[in-house]
């Protein structure tokens, strides 16, 4: 099953998942149309717990997909992902694939190449939701036995669209390829791996993909030539998404 199936990368999952596995059931909030596809707010446990009989595995995409309000990331990231892992606990579900995000290490200077290993750190309150939703993930492995693969995906877009994009660009291609490799590959429990692609100027070592089997082609170097004399925005990972005013912004008053 593969939950968010509407969203930009579940279409691009959808996609490739469609020729790799037995059958596919898709899931969002949204209706899909089609004898295969439900429509379930990943919010709802008892939905979840239904929707989720019989399976082999699940790639969890459902989310907020960006900075939003804390309590919303919190209900619709956090909870839901927790509800994804309870239903695959309960109905003996084997693997949750989990879209992660690169986000998780926003703040990381952008002239560090790091790994899956480097301490988590969020460059704003949508990359917090996936570090606790990363957290959910080795529980539910640890404890409960569920196989999880957090995929911790680059930029997903057609083509680079400024200059940070030559380092976190992940082609549709390899992004269909990634999820391929975490959903078949023998894990011990729990992984984690960036997905993104093979970019001359990647902030993230591909060898904990690269032991999944997931071993990226394209590179966004060859679009380098439209940004000349563009620097990334305040010189961490995360670009403009670190800056104070992008979280800021989209919070709801309190207090």
């Amino acid at each position: 099953m593969v939950t968010g199936a509407a969203g930009a990368v579940g279409r691009c999952v959808v996609a490739r998942l469609e020729g790799a596995v037995r059958s596919l059931a898709l899931l969002d909030s949204a209706p899909l149309g089609g004898a295969d596809s439900m429509q379930v707010d990943v919010r709802d446990v008892a939905a979840m717990l239904r929707a989720t009989v019989g399976l082999d595995g699940i790639v969890h995409l459902a989310a907020v997909p960006d900075e939003a309000d804390f309590d919303e990331l919190v209900d619709v990231n956090v909870l839901g992902t927790r509800n994804v892992l309870e239903a695959a606990r309960r109905n003996g579900v084997r693997r949750v694939v989990f879209a992660s995000s690169n986000r998780v290490t926003g703040f990381w200077p952008a002239t560090s190449s790091i790994d899956v290993e480097a301490p988590t750190r969020p460059d704003g309150f949508y990359g917090v939701s996936k570090v606790a939703c990363e957290a959910l993930g080795r529980l539910y492995a640890d404890k409960f036995g569920v196989e999880f693969v957090g995929v911790r995906i680059g930029t997903l877009l057609d083509r680079p669209r400024n200059v940070r994009h030559l380092s976190t660009w992940l082609s549709h291609r390899d992004c269909g390829e990634a999820f391929v490799a975490a959903m078949t590959a023998r894990v011990d429990r729990f992984a984690t791996f960036y997905a993104v692609s093979h970019n001359a100027r990647r902030f993230w070592d591909l060898e904990a993909g690269r032991r999944l089997g997931f071993e990226p082609v394209d590179d966004a170097e060859r679009f380098a030539t439209e940004f000349l004399g563009e620097s990334i925005p305040g010189g961490v990972q995360g670009g403009a998404f670190a800056t104070p005013e992008f979280s800021l912004d989209r919070q709801k008053p309190r207090g």
